[in-house]
């Protein structure tokens, strides 16, 4: 299983995410956030504190998605040298 290692917000409901074997790009989430734990993630602000717990992409109540949904869900590889090197520091 890949982890995530590195993780921005590019806009809303929109991540980038570079995993542990160097794949990376954008993943949009927008239609993925629905139910009790992500209603709070419809909030831009919120959206954006997006962080790396453990081995995935999480927010402060606990909301997540698993890293495999998320390594399949990568849309196309943009940019994710200059991410790597950003959380690297």
């Amino acid at each position: 299983m890949e982890e995530v290692i590195g993780v921005r917000v590019e806009g809303p409901y929109v991540l980038e995410i570079v995993f542990s074997d160097g794949k990376g790009g954008l993943i949009d989430l927008s239609e993925q956030i629905y139910g009790e734990v992500f209603e709070p993630l419809r909030d831009p602000d919120y959206f954006r504190l997006a962080g790396i717990e453990g081995s995935t992409v999480a927010w402060p109540n606990g909301a997540d998605f698993s890293p495999e949904f998320l390594y399949d869900a990568v849309q196309h590889v943009s940019g994710v040298l200059g991410l790597q090197e950003q959380e690297r520091k």
